[in-house]
This record gives structure tokens, sequence and C-alpha cells, in this order.
């Protein structure tokens, strides 16, 4: 299946819809596509059938029924466009080329390709690839992971919960954990994961390259002999930018493969081509929440420009002060404000029980709970 269409997009009354084209169905391209849908004639080009709530993604390995809520079939959502599945390769001033040979007319381009992450094309085998790596972790009696940023915690910290009687080593290269926070949550998470017996090992790397799982035995940068059952890579991942290299967009991409956009998420030097969440480089955070927020900008300042409004009625969008929270199992988490760093079962309340899926499917207008199919 290369193209899905519920309804066509019809004319409204100051004329011809304007065509949208989003590239990316991650947190960012989902919500500007189902918040743009009945204002213009949207196309949304995404490889995979369904929507990820990456976050919840490290639940989903200790309990592969998690992700029924956090994979959303694009079609629920996007009842009034258009979805092609296949991924972009290349753009021009008014289309987007598929792998498939398709070609997309656009008027307006939103880039929202986010990190390069390669997922299975359809909802079902995501989830027997979630149903695989939790036996993956049951069978174990031993789990290493490398990389000690909001990812690698998180997957400790669920595995540390769910599975008490497993040892569970985490190794980063770092100083300290969650480097991208200060260093008083940083203690906080160290001191966590040491209460539920999670091995940390800071300083160190892994070389994957010259460990067999198949032996389970890897070798830390300082000579150390880690014997585990599994391993988990969570270090980060390049961003999804690599297909605009030969494109129009080739000089606006920087030196961390982010596109360069000005303060109305608009890529520079381009009046009609847009780029939101982690592609940009907007000087944050990169974290699922600030992303959304970009979809919601653009998509009101595609509004005002559809309707030929002036620039200056154009919304900016300002990188927000550093609101983090990071889940550590099923009850606690760590939370740094502006003003205060908390840990435990309060900042555990805002996130860790649900990890905002239910608020997630309500923004993009479907029912909180499980709903089968």
């Amino acid at each position: 299946m290369e193209a899905y269409q519920q309804s066509p997009a019809p004319e409204m009354a100051g004329g011809v819809w304007k065509r949208v084209v989003v590239v990316g169905g991650g947190v960012a391209g989902s919500l500007i596509a189902k918040s743009l849908q009945f204002q213009a004639d949207v196309t949304l080009i995404d490889p995979k059938e369904y929507f990820e709530i990456p976050w919840a993604s490290l639940r989903a390995k200790v309990e592969p029924t998690f992700a029924e809520r956090s994979l959303i079939y694009h079609k629920d959502y996007l009842t009034n466009g258009r979805l092609v599945l296949s991924k972009a390769i290349s753009i021009s001033n008014s289309q987007v080329l598929t792998a498939e040979g398709r070609l997309v007319t656009y008027d307006y381009l939103v880039i929202a390709t986010g990190h390069d992450d390669p997922l299975p094309k359809t909802k079902s085998e995501r989830l027997k690839e979630y149903q695989t790596e939790h036996e993956r972790i049951r069978s174990a009696s031993s789990v290493l992971i490398v990389g000690g940023g909001p990812t690698g915690v998180e997957l400790a910290g669920e595995i540390a919960v769910d599975f008490p009687d497993k040892k569970v080593v985490l190794v980063h290269e770092g100083s300290r954990l969650l480097e991208f926070i200060g260093p008083k949550a940083a203690d906080k998470t160290l001191e966590w994961l040491k209460s539920k017996r999670v091995e940390v090992k800071l300083r160190q790397s892994v070389d994957l390259n010259n460990s067999s799982e198949g032996n389970n035995t890897f070798i830390t940068s300082s000579g150390e002999i880690i014997n585990a059952d599994c391993h988990f890579v969570c270090t980060g991942r390049p961003s999804g930018s690599a297909w605009l290299h030969e494109t129009i967009l080739k000089n606006s991409v920087d030196g961390l493969g982010r596109l360069k956009v000005d303060e109305n998420l608009r890529v520079k030097g381009f009046k009609n081509i847009f780029a939101i969440g982690d592609i940009t480089d907007v000087r944050e955070i990169k974290q699922g929440y600030l992303a959304q927020k970009h979809a919601l900008i653009a998509a009101k300042n595609l509004k005002v420009m559809m309707r030929g409004g002036k620039e200056k009625k154009m919304a900016s969008y300002k990188p927000h002060s550093i609101k983090v929270v990071v889940s550590l199992g099923r009850q606690d988490a760590v939370a740094q404000f502006p003003l205060t760093t908390l840990i435990g079962l309060v900042p555990g309340f805002i996130k860790s029980k649900d990890l905002f899926v239910g608020k997630i499917r309500k923004q993009l207008g479907l029912d909180p709970r499980l709903v089968d199919y």
C-alpha cells in the first residue's frame, strides 16, 4: 500500500486548498498533519503505517502490551488527509520524491524527520519486536545497557523495577549520568539506580565491534569484563537529514545534521518550507513535548500564510527553559525545573504511570484508553 486517502480535500470558500506535505510521522509531524487536515490538502509521507510515542518504547520492552496504546495508526487521526507509505529521498522547489519514484507536489512543505531510527513498516511487526525484546529480557539473568542519557537511564529503571532479580549494568562514557541537565538531578538519579541494585560504570565505554553477544562477554575501555546475557545500546542516533544533502536544502543543514530555522520555524532562506522537532537547530534540549510545541507554532503560521495574512502576524517560537522529567520505573521519576530538582513519587505522578500516552492519544483526537481494532 503506497497511499491511503480517507477523503479528498475539497475546495474551500476562497478557492482551492493549499497543498501541505509533511515528511515524517513522528511526534511533531503527526501533530501538525492532524492540526491542518481540515484547513489544507494535507499529505503525510512516512515509511511506516503508524506513529510511535518514542519515550513509551522503553516500557514496551518490559511490558509489550503497553505498545498497543503507544503505537497509533496514522489513518486513525489523519481522517481527512493522504498518507504515503514511503521514504522521502529528495525534494525540489515544488515536489517531494519518494523511494518508489512517486512525486508529491506541495505549496508548503514541513520537514519533521527527527532522528534516523529505522522501524518496521507495520504496527504488527513492531509489536512482535517488542515481544521479542521482552523475551530477551525475561530469559536473561544479566543485562548490559550502554549509554547513560535519558534513554539508558529510563530503560535501566524499567528493567530494575519490573525484574528486580536481574543483574543490570549501565556503562556510560561521561563523568555523570544525564549530562544534559544539572548535576543535582544526575546525582539523585545515580543514587536511585544504586538503590535498585543497578551497577553504574562511569567514564567507560564498550567496544561493541569486538564484543559478541553469543558468548555474553563485553570489555570496557578500562579493561573490565562484563558478562551479560543481552545488551541494549542507548546512545545518540544521527539526525534524519542525510536524504537532504543533495537537495535544495543542502546548504541549510548545519554540521550536526540539523536544519537551520528562523524564529517562525521556517528553513532559513525559504518562505514555504518549515522544519519542526528534533531535526531543527533550535538551541534547546530535544524533547517530545517541545517538538509538539514546534508543531503547533508552525501550524498556526501555516494557517496565517494560507489565508494570505501578513508575516508580522506569524508566531515566533522561543526556546524554552529546561524542564525535564525522566521516569524511573512505574512510580518514580527525577524532575528538573527552573527553580528546583525533585525525585521520587511526586515527579513520578506527573509522568511515570502512563508516560503521557493517554494525553498524546487525546491530543490526536483518540480515546486515551486501549481500543481494540
